[in-house]
């Protein structure tokens, strides 16, 4: 099933995320330790899967990659894609690798992550000082059942806000 919501509801969905992320208790697992907040984005999109052939031999789907956009104040201000990547408007960029999980609220919800930023580009933007990146709030993202060729593709919707911290 693919979901594609009216800009009204991502608007809303987004001020929503805003308000939803200042009072979030994070898990031990995330905590980013001598860092604090610079910004937080609310992102809508998918999470895109792709049906492989595992190491057993069998088919199963795999992750391959994020397509959102990042929100702030229901603006347009960034988007979110493979690396994985966040990119600002004003053109900075940062790459993270996971360094903790937590489990989402429901089994149809992606996991929260602390990244480490391990890239920055773009210039001096905003994202020039960041050093962790926190998923929290994820709502969906997860694809259930089985695939049955290989090299197939599935959209799942997903939202979540994300945490941007530098060292203090």
């Amino acid at each position: 099933m693919r979901i594609i919501p009216t800009l009204s509801l991502l608007l809303l969905g987004a001020l929503a995320g805003r308000a939803h992320a200042a009072e979030t208790t994070i898990p031990d697992a995330l905590v980013a330790a001598g860092e604090k907040a610079v910004l937080t984005l609310h992102a809508e999109g998918a999470q895109v899967y792709e049906c492989k052939t595992d190491k057993d031999g069998k088919l199963a789907w795999a992750f391959r990659e994020p397509i959102a956009t990042l929100f702030e104040g229901g603006k347009t201000i960034g988007r979110h894609y493979a690396g994985p990547s966040w990119e600002h408007q004003d053109g900075s960029i940062v790459g993270g690798r996971v360094q903790g999980t937590a489990v989402g609220a429901t089994d149809n919800d992606i996991p929260w992550l602390k990244l480490e930023v391990v890239s920055h580009s773009g210039g001096n933007g905003i994202m020039s000082a960041i050093t962790t990146v926190q998923r929290i709030n994820t709502s969906g993202g997860k694809l259930a059942g089985a695939c049955d060729a290989a090299w197939q593709f599935r959209s799942v919707a997903y939202s979540a806000d994300y945490v941007f911290l530098r060292k203090e």
